[in-house]
């Protein structure tokens, strides 16, 4: 029987010396016909399977399969997954530096670019596709969207747009205590508006300006409130790993999985499942393998998982995807720079938080602060950038290139980017 001390002593055990700490890069990119321009359908030619089954050929990667569908790819460490409206993501192997990490992004994609354009398939990396509606975008044959489509539909009105017609970027990153993970989290979540500004590209909607410099920001704040936002617990007391899990429990449930087979449990707490007053889950025991899948189903601007998942910055390109890993890992995996960056935000009060959070997606850079030192977000990713930049070998510090220039170049409005 699975107990509450399960969950929390599952998170205390991916503690990891600092030796042993590893970063992973996410991509999600939107795939199109290059001669149309259109969404890619799965059956269609040129079309998803199309894709997945080349470039598995091609490059030997393992096909990953749901209900007969192929629906990702394995190799190495890395996999390749669709998103709901096929948008292909990349999630590279844990490794040690920035430049592995940036070597491997692009063998994966000098590899993946081969194959699509051999079917006339191209890529783009937008947070928010700038012109297809809803209607022009097909569903991916996953069993979990079966579930999860209809129940989004319910507690926002922009889930659909979340998983139709947007693509991110995220980076995982490990810590070695429970002390080291709560520092990090309250440092990601109030420097998350800092690197989602900086990478801020989705401001078109189906041809015309939304005023939002990041409308896909824009729409995780309009998705389900149960489970997206900043998280105000992270910065009370009592933030732990067992916080973390009691707030987990809480979240409704989409789906479990029995017999390769996903049950719809959609607005049923873990607790209940756990409990046994879960009616859809009578006669079931939860597992340590549907924690593991609901954890999977929490989108806040930072998660926790085995590791600290960032995941609030627009889908970009590989140089600005390279720069936002030097940005957090020179800021996160340093010492001395965390400290520092926790010293400028540590006594803002979660209000703030929320506030800059809600500002970003539309001002970005030119987001006002609560602070007579840094009036604006653009000072404050100076002072930040410059702090990240310390944290960095000599050979990293380069990458940070892209940053940099958006600053250096007066380029603190992403309008103006």
């Amino acid at each position: 029987m699975l107990t509450y001390d399960d969950l929390v002593n599952d998170m205390v055990s991916r503690c990891k010396p600092k030796s042993a700490w590893r970063i992973g890069l996410e991509l999600e990119q939107f795939a199109f016909n290059r001669e149309t321009g259109g969404a890619l359908s799965y059956d269609g030619s040129p079309g998803i399977r199309e894709l997945l089954e080349t470039f598995a050929a091609a490059d030997g990667w393992t096909p990953v399969l749901d209900n007969g569908n192929l629906i990702a790819l394995q190799k190495d460490g890395m996999n390749l997954t669709l998103e709901p409206g096929g948008q292909v993501e990349y999630s590279g192997s844990p490794l040690h530096t920035i430049h592995e990490t940036k070597g491997e992004m692009e063998r994966f994609y000098r590899a993946l670019n081969q194959v699509a354009e051999s079917l006339n398939i191209g890529f783009l990396a937008q947070g928010l596709h700038p012109q297809w509606t809803r209607e022009e975008i097909d569903w991916m044959p996953k069993a979990r969207y079966d579930i999860m489509h209809p129940y989004m539909e319910t507690k926002g009105d922009h889930g659909v747009d979340m998983m139709l017609r947007t693509c991110g970027t995220q980076i995982n990153i490990d810590f070695d205590s429970e002390a080291d993970m709560v520092k990090k989290f309250r440092v990601a979540i109030g420097l998350q508006p800092v690197v989602t500004a900086m990478m801020a590209n989705s401001s078109i909607k189906e041809g015309k300006d939304t005023d939002y410099v990041s409308y896909r920001s824009f729409i995780w704040t309009d998705t389900d409130p149960d489970r997206c936002g900043i998280l105000p617990f992270v910065f009370s007391e009592d933030m732990s790993f067992a916080r973390y899990v009691d707030y987990v429990l809480d979240v409704p449930m989409y789906f479990i999985r029995r017999g390769g087979q996903y049950i719809n449990v959609a607005g049923k707490s873990f607790r209940a499942f756990m409990d046994g007053t879960a009616p859809e889950c009578i006669g079931e025991r939860p597992t340590i393998e549907d924690w593991h899948d609901h954890l999977s189903t929490l989108f806040p601007e930072v998660r926790l998982k085995h590791y600290l998942e960032l995941r609030g910055m627009d889908s970009s390109s590989p140089e600005m995807v390279t720069a936002m890993t030097a940005f957090w890992v020179g800021l996160l995996y340093n010492e001395t720079a965390l400290n520092q960056a926790w010293e400028i935000i540590k006594d803002w009060p979660v209000e703030e938080h929320q506030r800059l959070r809600d500002a970003v997606p539309r001002y970005g850079l030119e987001a006002a602060l609560n602070d007579p030192v840094r009036p604006d977000l653009c000072g404050l990713a100076k002072d930040i950038l410059a702090i990240a930049e310390q944290g960095l070998s000599q050979e990293e510090k380069i990458l940070l290139s892209p940053f940099q220039d958006r600053l250096v170049h007066d380029l603190c409005s992403a309008k103006t980017a």
